[in-house]
């Protein structure tokens, strides 16, 4: 979408209801004559609706710290934002991704980019992703085949994690979120990523 259908606020413009919201990120109103608070486009969205941010962020902070890995979690996210056409979540965490070790090669594997080899695990959750997507379930084979490699904690995580990322393409998507400045966004050659 070329422009955001929401405008996001400025940090200057935040509530105190949103700067309470958001405490449990860590995020805190900057002292009078402190550089401003975060800037980004998500916040800014967010901030518009601070009774929505305090109900959602203890969640959100959850699957930033999930029972799976760090670098599992970020497969998760690329691959459904990637399928989902989430172009923000998408540009976010190819950055996220790289900390958390995934390397270039692997990133665009998951963004449909060349095949690579993957851990067994690893191919059973990326299959797993596809079907959610795509099937709207996971297949009893390919579930089977998770519920060998994690437990169930992991699994309940990975399922929501898959689950509220694709619930952020739709509604990111449909509010026009725009990318923040020194994001990339997909490929010129694929406008919507994966997304059919």
């Amino acid at each position: 979408m070329p422009e955001a259908r929401i405008q996001p606020l400025p940090s200057e413009q935040w509530s105190d209801e949103m700067w309470d919201a958001i405490a449990i990120i860590g995020a805190k109103r900057p002292e009078p004559g402190a550089p401003p608070g975060p800037s980004s486009n998500i916040l800014g969205i967010y901030a518009n609706n601070p009774p929505l941010v305090k109900g959602w962020m203890p969640f959100s902070n959850h699957l930033k710290h999930p029972s799976i890995s760090d670098r599992l979690r970020e497969i998760a996210i690329i691959r459904t934002t990637w399928l989902g056409g989430g172009e923000y979540e998408w540009a976010q965490h190819r950055r996220i991704g790289r900390v958390a070790g995934l390397t270039e090669a692997e990133i665009d594997a998951l963004s449909d980019g060349p095949g690579i080899e993957w851990a067994e695990a690893e191919g059973i959750a990326i299959r797993a992703i596809d079907e959610m997507i795509g099937d709207r379930q996971v297949s009893d084979a390919t579930w089977n085949a998770l519920a060998a490699h994690y437990s169930v904690p992991q699994l309940i995580d990975f399922v929501f994690l898959v689950g509220t990322y694709e619930m952020h393409c739709l509604a990111f998507n449909t509010l026009g979120l725009q990318l923040d400045p020194g994001l990339k966004g997909f490929p010129a050659d694929r406008p919507r990523g994966g997304a059919r």
